[in-house]
């Protein structure tokens, strides 16, 4: 797959990059650019922009200021350092684990998970960070939990892993999550091993179809839109739950 930028919005573009597996099969993967009210753009997580994508986004934002880079997922690392580099005037959040493996950054203190991010940039987008799972679990193979950013202008979805909708052609297209929105199939391993932590998560994922109901579309991590029809986004959201509804059962079963 070819690396990208499109528009998929009024102030809203969407950077498609690879990302292969085994030098072989390339997932994909995502960053966004996005212009805020003010007139100043922040990019929602890091890539390495080759040079005609790092000329066109410079000519998109006409001298306008890249003020942020915010980077929503604790395991999307690889391209933290160069997005700096890149653009070295504009302020690096990321969450805990970012700060961990990269002390040498100037990083925000406000961390990607705090409530005070959403003080900062409240008027453009919505956060929500997933309940009843880790946003770093302690088995490092599990990247399921992420920032997940709304931007509230153009109602677009910016979300890694946490939810999943692929739209990928042979072999990936024989993975049952493709051309459909789920959880990302790790929940199971994510969840916290404690009572409530799989109804902390179903109740979590309720009012994220509620409170976030007019969303029009969403940027999946692997390159992938969905385009979504006016008051879909509950419905979606309940179809997902109805297919972990085994998962939390059995959670329910064990912790209680």
């Amino acid at each position: 797959m070819a690396e990208t930028i499109e528009q998929l919005a009024d102030g809203f573009w969407r950077i498609a990059g690879e990302m292969k597996i085994g030098g072989v099969v390339d997932f994909g993967t995502h960053a966004s650019l996005v212009r805020l009210a003010n007139g100043n753009f922040v990019f929602l997580d890091s890539y390495t922009l080759p040079p005609d994508l790092h000329r066109e986004v410079m000519g998109l934002t006409k001298g306008a200021t890249i003020e942020a880079i915010l980077n929503l997922h604790p395991f999307h690392t690889l391209h933290c350092e160069w997005m700096h580099a890149a653009f070295p005037g504009a302020a690096l959040y990321g969450t805990a684990r970012h700060l961990e493996r990269f002390p040498e950054l100037p990083w925000q203190e406000t961390l990607c998970e705090d409530a005070a991010l959403a003080e900062r940039y409240g008027a453009d987008f919505a956060f929500s960070t997933p309940e009843g799972v880790p946003l770093v679990c302690s088995d490092e193979s599990v990247h399921f939990s992420s920032v997940l950013a709304l931007h509230r202008a153009s109602g677009t979805l910016h979300v890694d892993d946490t939810l999943v909708y692929l739209d990928k052609g042979p072999p990936l297209s024989l993975l049952p999550m493709n051309r459909r929105l789920g959880f990302h199939p790790t929940l199971e391993k994510a969840l916290h091993a404690e009572a409530g932590a799989a109804d902390q998560f179903r109740e979590w994922a309720i009012a994220l179809g509620i409170d976030w109901a007019d969303t029009r579309r969403i940027a999946a991590a692997h390159n992938a839109v969905l385009e979504l029809d006016s008051g879909e986004f509950p419905e979606l959201i309940g179809t997902a739950l109805g297919r972990i509804k085994p998962v939390l059962d059995a959670h329910r079963r064990t912790y209680g």
